[in-house]
Protein backbone atom coordinates (compact mmCIF):
# COMPACT_ATOMS: atom_id res chain seq x y z
CA UNK A 1 0.00 0.00 0.00
CA UNK A 2 1.53 3.08 -1.07
CA UNK A 3 1.23 5.94 1.50
CA UNK A 4 0.53 10.02 0.40
CA UNK A 5 2.05 12.16 2.59
CA UNK A 6 1.78 15.96 3.19
CA UNK A 7 5.05 17.70 4.47
CA UNK A 8 4.13 21.00 5.96
CA UNK A 9 7.30 23.20 7.25
CA UNK A 10 7.73 27.12 6.02
CA UNK A 11 11.95 25.91 4.82
CA UNK A 12 11.68 24.64 1.36
CA UNK A 13 14.76 22.78 2.26
CA UNK A 14 13.41 21.16 5.81
CA UNK A 15 10.74 19.94 3.71
CA UNK A 16 12.96 18.37 1.07
CA UNK A 17 15.21 17.22 4.00
CA UNK A 18 12.53 15.11 5.44
CA UNK A 19 10.69 14.13 1.78
CA UNK A 20 14.48 12.00 1.14
CA UNK A 21 14.19 10.75 4.54
CA UNK A 22 11.08 9.53 3.77
CA UNK A 23 12.21 8.22 0.31
CA UNK A 24 15.87 6.63 2.01
CA UNK A 25 13.36 4.82 4.15
CA UNK A 26 11.70 2.18 1.91
CA UNK A 27 8.31 3.34 3.21
CA UNK A 28 6.21 2.63 0.23
CA UNK A 29 5.38 6.17 -1.16
CA UNK A 30 2.39 7.67 -3.34
CA UNK A 31 2.14 11.39 -3.41
CA UNK A 32 4.11 13.81 -2.13
CA UNK A 33 2.53 16.78 -1.30
CA UNK A 34 4.24 19.93 0.36
CA UNK A 35 2.98 23.14 2.62
CA UNK A 36 4.73 26.48 3.78
CA UNK A 37 2.50 26.96 6.77
CA UNK A 38 -0.51 25.43 8.25
CA UNK A 39 -2.88 27.24 6.36
CA UNK A 40 -1.42 25.74 2.96
CA UNK A 41 -1.38 22.26 5.29
CA UNK A 42 -5.31 22.10 5.75
CA UNK A 43 -6.18 23.45 1.99
CA UNK A 44 -4.02 20.47 0.38
CA UNK A 45 -5.97 17.94 3.11
CA UNK A 46 -9.00 19.15 1.64
CA UNK A 47 -7.88 18.87 -1.73
CA UNK A 48 -5.58 15.26 -1.67
CA UNK A 49 -6.34 11.63 0.30
CA UNK A 50 -3.22 11.98 2.80
CA UNK A 51 -2.07 8.78 4.83
CA UNK A 52 -0.28 10.93 7.10
CA UNK A 53 1.07 14.37 8.02
CA UNK A 54 4.55 15.89 8.95
CA UNK A 55 5.11 19.29 10.50
CA UNK A 56 6.70 21.91 11.76
CA UNK A 57 5.18 23.85 14.32
CA UNK A 58 6.76 27.22 14.15
CA UNK A 59 5.21 28.86 10.88
CA UNK A 60 3.95 31.67 9.87
CA UNK A 61 0.28 32.26 8.84
CA UNK A 62 -0.71 29.29 10.64
CA UNK A 63 1.68 27.30 12.75
CA UNK A 64 1.69 23.96 12.70
CA UNK A 65 -0.33 23.27 16.39
CA UNK A 66 -3.22 25.10 15.32
CA UNK A 67 -3.44 23.41 11.61
CA UNK A 68 -3.43 20.16 14.26
CA UNK A 69 -6.29 21.49 16.33
CA UNK A 70 -8.46 22.17 13.26
CA UNK A 71 -8.03 18.73 12.00
CA UNK A 72 -8.76 17.39 15.53
CA UNK A 73 -12.05 19.28 14.88
CA UNK A 74 -12.94 17.76 11.47
CA UNK A 75 -13.86 14.13 11.77
CA UNK A 76 -12.45 13.01 7.78
CA UNK A 77 -8.94 14.94 9.55
CA UNK A 78 -8.90 13.41 12.68
CA UNK A 79 -7.36 10.23 12.51
CA UNK A 80 -5.20 11.02 10.01
CA UNK A 81 -1.49 10.41 11.92
CA UNK A 82 0.91 13.36 12.55
CA UNK A 83 4.52 13.54 13.40
CA UNK A 84 5.82 16.74 14.40
CA UNK A 85 9.53 17.63 13.60
CA UNK A 86 10.78 20.62 15.11
CA UNK A 87 13.12 22.55 17.30
CA UNK A 88 10.88 23.10 20.04
CA UNK A 89 12.42 23.41 23.69
CA UNK A 90 9.30 23.89 25.31
CA UNK A 91 8.76 20.74 27.33
CA UNK A 92 4.89 21.61 28.36
CA UNK A 93 4.23 22.39 24.54
CA UNK A 94 5.85 19.06 23.56
CA UNK A 95 3.80 17.07 26.01
CA UNK A 96 0.75 18.69 24.89
CA UNK A 97 1.00 17.42 21.34
CA UNK A 98 1.71 14.14 23.03
CA UNK A 99 -1.17 13.54 25.02
CA UNK A 100 -2.73 14.11 21.65
CA UNK A 101 -1.56 11.02 20.53
CA UNK A 102 1.13 12.91 18.09
CA UNK A 103 4.63 11.66 17.44
CA UNK A 104 7.89 14.45 17.91
CA UNK A 105 11.02 14.48 16.83
CA UNK A 106 13.49 16.98 16.86
CA UNK A 107 15.55 18.54 14.61
CA UNK A 108 17.97 18.06 13.65
CA UNK A 109 16.89 14.53 13.01
CA UNK A 110 18.14 11.33 11.03
CA UNK A 111 16.73 9.39 8.64
CA UNK A 112 16.69 6.51 10.81
CA UNK A 113 14.66 8.53 13.41
CA UNK A 114 12.26 9.32 10.39
CA UNK A 115 11.60 5.55 9.28
CA UNK A 116 11.77 4.37 13.47
CA UNK A 117 8.96 7.20 14.10
CA UNK A 118 6.51 6.65 10.38
CA UNK A 119 7.32 2.69 11.51
CA UNK A 120 6.18 3.07 14.68
CA UNK A 121 2.94 5.48 13.75
CA UNK A 122 2.09 3.37 10.46
CA UNK A 123 3.42 -0.13 10.68
CA UNK A 124 6.05 -2.28 8.85
CA UNK A 125 3.82 -3.30 6.16
CA UNK A 126 3.67 -0.12 4.22
CA UNK A 127 7.79 -0.52 4.28
CA UNK A 128 9.56 -2.29 1.05
CA UNK A 129 10.88 -5.94 2.04
CA UNK A 130 14.31 -3.90 1.04
CA UNK A 131 13.58 -1.41 3.75
CA UNK A 132 15.50 -1.25 6.96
Amino acid sequence: MAVNILIVDDSGVMRSMIQKSVRMSGLQIGEVHQAANGQEGLDALEKHWIDLVITDINMPVMTGEEMIGRMHERPEMKAIPTIVVSTEGSQTRIERLKHKGLKFIHKPFSPEKIRDTVKDVLGSEVFNESGA
